[in-house]
């Protein structure tokens, strides 16, 4: 059972909504007042700039900075080594930080989990790692947004939009986060089209341009006609696309601009809505929100404007799924379904919500997917 069930994490996410999602900040300024200032590091793997997972999370941090009582220090290009260690140092003994955000997947173990041990008057909030009651410090946890709800809403409109039935998906690591989105995305095309298949590439590193361009191309003279992606700077591969004539669905941040003609719409994270609950948890002394996730209603994610190729059939099958998911009447993952190696993973009658923790641990590629790991 998830801990978003505990009335508590609930109360908070509807706390945060009234922050984040009005966009009014008059009643955190009269909190800040009478609070001592609060030194928050964000930690990025990559460059601030990168048109992905590293920009959207600096998106929210310029947003941080404009919050009354809340002093923000970043460092980028922070290798998953024991240097995001140095770094965590830093922030607290010379910075004087009581909240860090180590971004990327492989800071949590074992780099945050051992300055967490180190530092018990620090609060540690991860993103995307799995935090779990009794193994781990209570000082440390992890926060994700449910974004594979928009990678559903990417694959509906990129099977309304594929001539060729035939769709690519360039990843970096088959982590169980990767994998749900994958297969997301190829479940909301074979909702339009039940016979698309999806082609995936492994790159094997959340960030290596020249894999990701080589993918690209290959993926495109198999015929491939719709692209997405997860890692960690999608620009090569949407730059790529396009100049090849394919269309793009995006990743992490907008990429329009990139390509304002091949961009169908994307999948983005709004992390300022899970900062503002982490940073007052810390700022009125509340327990840390150890294991904090979000979709669609909650406003951790969000879907890019639609693309001036996007059709109207396309746009009314997925805003009308949207609309589904945000009332909470919508599984992405259901059964009938099996692996692309013929297993069947859900039995009929049998469905996941997205609370469900069971789909953290997804180590499978639907049918459909055309690849393995």
């Amino acid at each position: 059972m998830s801990r978003l069930a505990n009335p508590n994490r609930r109360e908070s996410l509807k706390s945060l909504a009234a922050l984040g999602a009005a966009g009014t900040l008059g009643s955190w300024a009269l909190q800040a007042n009478a609070q001592a200032p609060l030194t928050v590091g964000v930690i990025y793997v990559g460059p601030r700039d990168d048109y992905g997972y590293n920009q959207a999370h600096a998106q929210a941090a310029a947003e941080l900075k404009k919050l009354p009582g809340v002093k923000v220090v970043e460092e980028e290009n922070v290798p998953e080594t024991a240097a995001v260690q140095k770094t965590m140092t830093g922030m607290i003994a010379q910075d004087g930080a009581k909240l860090l955000f180590p971004t990327s997947f492989g800071y949590f173990d074992p780099h945050l989990l051992a300055l967490a041990a180190k530092y018990p008057d620090v609060r540690f909030s991860h993103c995307g790692g799995m935090w779990t009651e009794g193994k781990h410090p209570k000082n440390a946890g992890s926060f994700f947004g449910y974004i594979d709800e928009c990678q559903y809403l990417n694959g509906v409109v990129a099977g309304h939009m594929s001539k060729s039935g035939k769709i690519a998906f360039i990843a970096a690591k088959p982590i169980p986060q990767v994998l749900r989105n994958i297969n997301a995305f190829t479940l909301g095309a074979r909702s339009v089209k039940p016979g698309i298949t999806c082609s995936v590439i492994f790159t094997g590193e959340w960030s290596m341009a020249v894999k990701e361009a080589e993918a690209t191309n290959s993926l495109a003279d198999q015929g491939c006609d719709v692209f997405t992606m997860h890692v960690d700077g999608p620009k090569v591969i949407v730059e790529t696309a396009a100049k090849r004539g394919k269309m793009v669905c995006g990743y992490h941040a907008s990429q329009a601009k990139l390509a304002p003609q091949a961009y169908l719409t994307g999948a983005e994270w709004n992390w300022l809505t899970a900062y503002t609950t982490i940073i007052e948890a810390a700022r009125t002394g509340k327990p840390h929100p150890n294991f904090l996730r979000g979709g669609l209603k909650e406003g951790f994610v969000k879907m890019s404007a639609y693309g001036p190729a996007v059709s109207d059939a396309a746009k009314k099958q997925a805003d009308e799924t949207k609309a589904k998911m945000i009332a909470g009447g919508f599984d992405i993952f259901k059964g009938p379904l099996k692996t692309n190696k013929g297993k069947e993973v859900i039995a009929s009658g049998k469905s996941f919500k997205q609370t469900d923790l069971e789909l953290e641990k997804m180590d499978y590629l639907v049918e459909g997917v055309q690849g393995s790991f």
